[in-house]
């Protein structure tokens, strides 16, 4: 039976279990080696190991594709530096045990590590180890430890704001509930990673350290035992115990050395997919700088007294690898040569004109999205754009939200925009435009920041917010701050959203009204039958449901709607009043958009003289407002904007509390000049709800 055979049969529980006791094991046998003496060929496979150990996990740190994928590593340090003492205790008793016996007696490794390093001179021998000590301990093991440090508690200070850019990517559809909740796991395992490799540092340092002090006792304590106690001659001791004591600070120091250079690699390394060598080979690929650097080489090379054949031979190497990086980068250069020649040797066959027809009159995009050329790499999946994948996620959190199928958007390039500028339009008209740098990040200022990040000041296109266009590597310190840092992809998306929100009724048709039904008379087919063509034509129920989407009030419950338009579709075909049943048998649906599962409603009023006084300009003008004496309207328009702020200040919503008669007029009113101001009738609140009184307009003082 082969081995594989063999393992394939053993119980995968047992196997688990098995695969899980080696760590143990091995730090209780480190601890073991503190009390128990140990042969010389048991040193030589543990020093071995302990060598490889280090190797494996340098080169861990190295080909792991990101930090987090080795999240271990604090602990993988703690381990490897308890074997490392461990063993040092072990040979520290076996030199000063059985020293006098040669320069074998703490085993073959330790003794081949001491003759090749001291190479017949102790002095050398001596002063290399110290060096190196001081090379791991004040240069590798520092450096790392205080880029660990700065990096955790930049880690940790940036949390809230990536917790923000989550939040805001998953309010806009972005992401799902799912990718949310594991970028916010990634968030905590980053934090806790970080802050653990913050201590973890301290044993690579100590471990140092404690190198120094084990050497000296080993050379001290050997030659007092050997010249006392064994009576070995003075030169003889020296001879024996500092090549003992310099090939076990070799055998230890190595793999210390080894580890450092591993935690330094991975404390500076960026948090993002692809193995060192990878990111190296990509960052250090500048044809322009390879080309310069060329260049000196050849100078320095050709000066008389420079030794000609390094900087020469070195110089051919890196001219090469830029003339490779070129060819690289330009792949198509002779590709365009070849097909320029085929042109011009070709002779050209005149096409037939093709008479135009009604196939050449392209109808209007009712969603389309124009970007000027140096925006196009965040359309293209080629060059890595995301915004292909923002839009899908808009248009599906959008269609959930308001109740039906968002439309597709229509992407193109047009070369009459600006290169960084995207334009927005429905039904062939532009309703947004703005500048992006798909280079660089927004900073957007939330409300309350800490300080200020350098950049090209800039406003929010979305909301107006005042914002800041950086560098990406100062994402991180942005975030720090309080900004919430998004990229280009993101803007537009968050943009488009914006707009799609505030001109859904727009992107209602017959057709998509049609399809509602159609989906409704699945699981109620009376009611959609009684409502179509019996009670209501096609056309008055899109305007009803347009006119509810004007006004903020989703068309999820089809069902409601459509059994309110059964109840009084009999008695009126006004779309207004219509909509204001709607409205009223939707209430808590309009509530829950507005205060949540809040049990008071914070409202503003008119005060009764100036509520009547609107009802009287109503009845002379008519219901749509215009009767309102002007200096009226503007003085109402001032103080329901201060009222608005207020309860925006106050984290509140800002909802205008009226008569049925005045909430269709005020809800015009506002639309537009106080976007954060909803209107409702005071049919709209449920029982359940509390009205709160928070401000009243037209009141005298």
């Amino acid at each position: 039976m082969s081995m594989t055979q063999m393992f394939s049969r053993v119980n995968p529980e047992v196997w688990s279990y098995a695969k899980g006791v080696g760590t143990p094991l091995m730090i209780l046998a480190a601890l073991a080696m503190v009390v128990l003496p140990l042969p010389p060929l048991m040193l030589d496979i543990l020093f071995t190991f302990n060598i490889t150990l280090g190797l494996v996990v340098l080169l861990i740190t190295i080909y792991t594709r990101k930090p987090l994928d080795f999240a271990i590593f604090p602990s993988v340090i703690l381990v490897a530096t308890i074997l490392r003492l461990t063993l040092n205790i072990a040979s520290t008793r076996v030199i000063l045990l059985e020293g006098h016996n040669g320069p074998d007696a703490a085993g073959k490794v330790v003794e081949a590590f001491g003759e090749v390093v001291i190479g017949g001179n102790y002095a050398v021998g001596f002063v290399v180890f110290i060096i190196l000590v001081i090379i791991n301990m004040m240069v590798v093991t520092s450096g790392a430890a205080r880029i660990s440090e700065v990096t955790a508690r930049f880690t940790l200070d940036a949390m809230p704001g990536k917790q923000m850019a989550i939040d805001a990517d998953l309010n806009a559809g972005f992401i799902d509930a799912e990718e949310a909740r594991r970028r916010r796991e990634e968030i905590g395992e980053e934090a806790d990673f970080y802050g653990s490799m913050d201590g973890a540092n301290k044993f690579v340092k100590g471990d140092a350290m404690a190198g120094i002090v084990i050497m000296v006792i080993n050379i001290i304590g050997g030659l007092v035992i050997g010249v006392l106690q064994h009576d070995l001659p003075f030169m003889e001791a020296v001879e024996i115990y500092t090549l003992l004591t310099i090939g076990d600070g070799l055998v230890a120091q190595i793999p210390g050395l080894l580890l450092s250079v591993g935690t330094a690699i991975i404390v500076t390394r960026q948090n993002k997919e692809g193995d060192f060598g990878t990111q190296m080979a990509g960052q250090f690929s500048n044809v322009k700088v390879l080309v310069i650097a060329t260049a000196i080489l050849v100078i320095m090379g050709i000066v008389p007294g420079m030794p000609h054949i390094a900087f020469l031979t070195l110089a051919a190497i890196v001219g090469g690898a830029a003339y490779y990086l070129y060819r690289v980068e330009n792949p198509s250069a002779e590709k365009a040569a070849a097909i320029k020649k085929a042109e011009l040797t070709t002779p050209v066959e005149m096409a037939p004109v093709k008479e135009i027809g009604w196939d050449d009159v392209q109808p209007v995009d009712t969603i389309g999205l124009e970007v000027g050329y140096r925006l196009i790499p965040l359309v293209d999946k080629a060059q890595g754009g995301e915004l292909l994948t923002r839009i899908k996620g808009v248009r599906k959190k959008l269609s959930q939200e308001l109740g039906f199928l968002i439309p597709a958007v229509h992407i193109r390039d047009n070369l009459d925009l600006e290169p960084n500028t995207y334009r927005v339009t429905m039904m062939g008209v532009t309703t947004g435009e703005s500048e992006l740098r798909h280079d660089n990040e927004l900073a957007i200022n939330p409300g309350q920041v800490f300080g200020t990040v350098k950049g090209i000041a800039t406003k929010d296109p979305a909301f107006g917010l005042e914002a800041v266009w950086i560098a990406k590597n100062q994402r991180e310190h942005a975030q720090t701050l309080g900004y919430t840092v998004v990229d280009a992809a993101t803007v537009v998306a968050t943009h488009l959203s914006q707009i799609l929100t505030n001109n859904a009724a727009q992107l209602l048709g017959h057709e998509e009204v049609q399809n509602l039904l159609d989906m409704l008379a699945k699981s109620s087919p009376k009611l959609v039958d009684a409502l179509v063509p019996d009670t209501l034509p096609l056309t008055v129920v899109v305007k009803v449901l347009q006119n509810l989407l004007h006004e903020g009030v989703p068309i999820r419950d089809m069902r409601t709607i459509v059994q309110t338009l059964v109840d009084y579709g009999s008695k009126s075909q006004d779309v207004d009043v219509l909509t204001a049943s709607c409205r009223v048998a939707l209430k808590r649906l309009i509530i829950q958009e507005v205060v949540g599962s809040a049990p008071e409603v914070p409202v503003i009023t008119f005060a009764p003289d100036l509520e009547q006084m609107l009802h009287q300009s109503m009845q002379s003008a008519g219901n749509d407002g215009a009767g309102i004496e002007p200096g009226l309207a503007e003085r109402i328009q001032q103080s329901l904007a201060t009222a608005s702020q207020n309860q925006e200040l106050a984290g509140e919503p800002a909802v205008l509390l009226t008569s049925g008669i005045l909430r269709s007029v005020m809800a015009r009113f506002v639309k537009y000049s106080i976007p954060g101001l909803r209107v409702l009738s005071y049919q709209e609140i449920p029982d359940n709800k509390q009205i709160r009184i928070v401000s009243v307009v037209g009141q005298s003082n």
